[in-house]
């Protein structure tokens, strides 16, 4: 890791709480994910992942940072989970109600409407517009995803070093066979 000290990267971690069932709190001593940075010789911080100024300025600042040689930043979304992991989890059987209900009022679309409407820059039409550009933008990505060659099997080593170890080499080969 000698050289990602000075990698100009930022990383981002959304830390909704939660892995599955297991909390965080349950995963780790650390007080935050955003001091594990420490031990990889480059700097690490924790902002409130619902709020979106907080975010981007942070964001912005590591960005900067990183573009000037500063190296890398670590930056931690401190956010809550407040659906369910997946279709089959029922996340009710390992947390309350009432916390998953304290984090709603946290919600960070609600926090930023209400800004934007306290300053009089919301409105109806606004919001129209923005859904409207969000489903074009994800419509848009679905297409190209979708039109995009898949790969052959064998193709998966190409870029997993620059030079292919023997046993992935082996690997390769025995995958091009079997295709």
């Amino acid at each position: 890791f000698a050289g990602v000290s000075k990698a100009p990267v930022v990383f981002i971690c959304q830390n909704n709480q939660w892995a599955i069932s297991l909390p965080v709190t349950e995963q780790t001593a650390a007080k935050t994910l955003a001091q594990k940075a420490i031990a990889y010789g480059f700097e690490g911080l924790r902002v409130d992942g619902n709020d979106v100024f907080a975010v981007y300025k942070a964001t912005k600042e590591a960005l900067a940072k990183a573009r000037r040689g500063g190296g890398p930043t670590f930056i931690e979304c401190f956010t809550y989970r407040i659906a369910d992991h997946t279709t089959s989890d029922d996340a009710l059987k390992y947390r309350k109600q009432v916390e998953v209900n304290k984090w709603k009022k946290k919600d960070p679309i609600t926090r930023l409407k209400k800004y934007m409407n306290k300053k009089k820059m919301f409105s109806d039409k606004y919001e129209k517009e923005v859904k409207r550009r969000a489903e074009k933008i994800i419509d848009d990505g679905v297409v190209k995803a979708e039109s995009i060659k898949p790969i052959k099997p064998e193709e998966i080593f190409n870029y997993t070093y620059e030079k292919l170890t023997p046993d992935l080499r082996e690997q390769q080969e025995k995958i091009k066979h079997e295709s």
